[in-house]
């Protein structure tokens, strides 16, 4: 067995074990770990500014992953016209670097406001440096390796599925750039660590308002004055 299958052939199962096995027990045992553990009452500005664009333009970019992988068809019924393939890519590059730019707002953050710096945990740092191994490398490939909607959906798509189907083919990877095989083999890093990291409560899905009873929601009134007997006793000694 190669190296190349070991990291591609066998490290993508423990990573979806790790997040199946992590994940229930930090729900069965912990269930106040999976929490967000937000920051946003220590500080709010750098916060907005580097959650929004890593937010939106990270689910946008594996959103267009997600498409390809379920209709590469379409994928290819797209760039079939040389202005909708530029288009497709230069909207993949544009959200590489909004999310790239919010990312690094976040970095900046953490290490520049102390009281967010009190209360980061080694992992945090771990996974935002898995996300910016996979956002940079992201940018490499759309610069460097021009057309990866087109030239992908006939490398990585076959390679997503055949792990999927547990058949795994990790010769689809073999023959790759370097930069390739990084940008895929830390998408497996991030399965592996996101269990034991805050991005957890991803999965908690607030399920139970679905089937809760209604709640009445009462205007608050005055609270009417209390009733004091001395003061009976004060008015009949005036009189």
């Amino acid at each position: 067995m190669s190296v190349n299958d070991v990291l591609f052939g066998v490290f993508p199962y423990v990573a979806f074990a790790l997040l199946v096995v992590v994940t229930v027990i930090r729900w069965r045992r912990l269930p106040f770990s999976v929490s967000s553990l937000s920051s946003q009452l220590l500080e709010s500005r750098r916060l907005y500014w580097g959650s929004v664009p890593f937010h939106w333009g990270l689910v946008l970019i594996l959103l267009g992953h997600l498409l390809a992988l379920l209709v590469p068809s379409g994928f290819q019924l797209w760039n079939g016209s040389s202005l909708r393939l530029y288009v497709l890519e230069g909207t993949g590059l544009a959200l590489g670097l909004w999310a790239a730019f919010g990312l690094g707002v976040l970095f900046y953050r953490r290490v520049a406001t102390p009281r967010v710096r009190a209360v980061t945990r080694p992992m945090d740092h771990v996974v935002l440096t898995v996300l910016a191994v996979q956002v940079i490398t992201g940018i490499w490939i759309a610069v460097g390796y021009r057309w990866g909607s087109f030239w992908g959906t006939s490398v990585f798509v076959p390679y997503v599925r055949s792990i999927l189907t547990f058949s795994p083919e990790p010769d689809y990877v073999d023959p790759l750039p370097f930069v390739l095989q990084l940008h895929a083999f830390m998408f497996w890093v991030f399965i592996a660590v996101f269990p034991f990291s805050r991005l957890v409560h991803m999965l908690a899905l607030p399920l139970g308002y679905l089937i809760r009873p209604w709640q009445r929601v009462i205007r608050m009134r005055e609270t009417p004055a209390v009733y004091h007997p001395a003061s009976d006793r004060e008015l009949e000694r005036t009189n």
